[in-house]
C-alpha cells in the first residue's frame, strides 16, 4: 500500500498519447526491470546494454568489463500516464546516485549509474532531476548523463527474471528465478541502502 501511495504521489497528470522510451542505467537490470514495470503508465521494460563500444554485446563481455557498456533498461512509456520527468524522479530514487564504483553489492563499471538522452529536452530535465536529487541528498551525485546511443538488448534469460518461473541453480539449490532474484536483492542490500539513502521516498525498497 505504501509503494502505491508514494508512486502516485511522485506521479502528476497526462502529457500525450503516444509512446516514448526512457533509457537508465541503475545497476542490476533484473532491479531496474522489477522497479519499473510496476510503474503505472510504463508499458515494457527491456534488459540490455547500452554506452560503449563492442557491438552485440554478451553478458559475459560486459561484466567482464572493456566494453564500456552498462547493464541498462530501455523503458517505454506512456506520456499520458507519466512524465519523463516523474520518471526521472523515480530513477533516483530507486539507486545510489552517489556511488561511482558500481551499485550496492554490484562492483564495477557495467554497474555504475547513467541516464542516456535522446535530445536537448531530455538533457535538460535530466539536469534538472540531477541537481534536485543533489539537493535533496545534500552531497554529490556523480550520476552521469549522456547521450544514448544503440541499446543492445539483453539475452531472453535476463528479461522478466524477477517474475520468472523457470528453475535455475543456485548457491541454495534449484530455485525458480522469481525466487533467485529476491534472495539475490535481499543479499545485495538494495533496499536496505536505498531506505537509508531516500528514506520514506524510496518508493521501490522493499521492507
Amino acid at each position: 500500500m505504501r509503494f502505491l501511495i508514494l508512486i502516485f504521489a511522485l506521479l502528476a497528470g497526462p502529457v500525450s498519447a503516444k509512446t516514448e522510451t526512457a533509457i537508465f542505467a541503475g545497476g542490476c537490470f533484473w532491479c531496474v526491470e522489477a522497479d519499473f514495470e510496476k510503474v503505472p503508465g510504463v508499458k515494457s521494460v527491456v534488459s540490455g546494454y547500452t554506452g560503449g563500444t563492442v557491438e552485440n554485446p554478451t553478458y559475459k563481455q560486459v561484466s567482464a568489463g572493456g566494453t564500456g557498456h552498462y547493464e541498462a533498461a530501455e523503458i517505454s512509456y506512456d506520456p499520458a500516464k507519466v512524465s519523463y520527468e516523474q520518471l526521472l524522479k523515480l530513477f533516483f530514487r530507486s539507486v545510489d546516485p552517489t556511488d561511482a564504483g558500481g551499485q550496492f553489492c554490484d562492483r564495477g563499471d557495467s554497474y555504475r549509474t547513467a541516464i542516456f538522452v535522446s535530445d536537448q529536452a531530455e538533457r535538460a530535465l535530466a539536469e534538472a532531476a540531477k541537481a534536485e536529487a543533489e539537493a535533496k541528498l545534500g552531497r554529490p551525485v556523480v550520476t552521469p548523463i549522456l547521450d544514448a546511443g544503440t541499446f543492445w538488448k539483453a539475452e531472453e534469460y535476463h528479461q522478466d527474471y524477477y517474475k520468472s518461473g523457470d528453475f535455475i541453480f543456485t548457491r541454495f539449490g534449484p530455485r525458480k528465478k522469481s525466487s533467485a532474484y529476491k534472495l539475490y536483492r535481499e543479499s545485495c542490500g538494495r533496499d536496505e541502502r536505498l531506505r537509508k539513502l531516500w528514506g520514506s521516498e524510496a518508493v521501490f525498497s522493499r521492507e
